[in-house]
């Protein structure tokens, strides 16, 4: 899924008004699998000055990648966060870890050949989808509409919850950051 429907999906799950601590939590650990993500390539674009297609269509393969990947979206690593944050009765790492085991519940079956190994460090394997979330060699066509739709839906739950203009505004930005692409595409492409 796009990281934006992440952050809306966490949030639905476990942000709560008032509890400044456990909102942020949620939203941190929905961004958190792919912040090495955006660490790695921004380094490689914005710094260094790579090509794209190299960043894109070798790096992210490349054995080093995928090996911090393996980490940031495991579910052992956060499945064992999780435990530990119910057992210290912490509710800000619950929610962060809770929200970080959703975005890799809602990964996993939507990465096609871009799959992530996410039982490490049991094993490398990766679960090869055949519905990709933008992919339309692979449903993605398909799958983006409804993980928009389904996103919308959330930030009007969200709304609803929160009824102050700070998580508005934030709520306002995510969902923005969703609907973004999907138009300026349509508007490239003439769709």
């Amino acid at each position: 899924m796009n990281t934006p429907a992440h952050l809306i999906f966490g949030a639905a799950a476990f942000a709560k008004p008032g509890q400044t601590a456990v909102t942020i939590g949620a939203l941190a650990g929905a961004l958190a699998p792919d912040l090495s993500l955006y660490l790695l390539a921004g380094w490689q674009l914005f710094i260094v000055g790579t090509d794209p297609q190299i960043v894109f269509r070798v790096m992210y393969y490349s054995d080093a990648w995928q090996a911090i990947f393996a980490v940031d979206n495991s579910f052992f690593v956060w499945g064992g966060l999780l435990g530990l944050a119910l057992m210290a009765k912490r509710p800000a790492l619950v929610a962060f870890a809770g929200a970080g085991l959703l975005h890799l519940a809602l990964d996993f079956p939507l990465h096609n050949d871009d799959a992530r190994a996410h039982f490490w460090p049991a094993t490398d394997w990766r679960f090869i989808s055949p519905v990709s979330y933008w992919d339309t060699r692979h449903y993605g066509g398909i799958v983006g509409p409804i993980e928009m739709a389904a996103s919308l839906l959330c930030l009007g739950v969200l709304w609803r919850r929160f009824r102050t203009m700070p998580p508005r505004v934030i709520m306002a930005l995510a969902g923005a950051l969703q609907v973004a692409p999907f138009i300026i595409w349509a508007f490239v492409f003439g769709a």
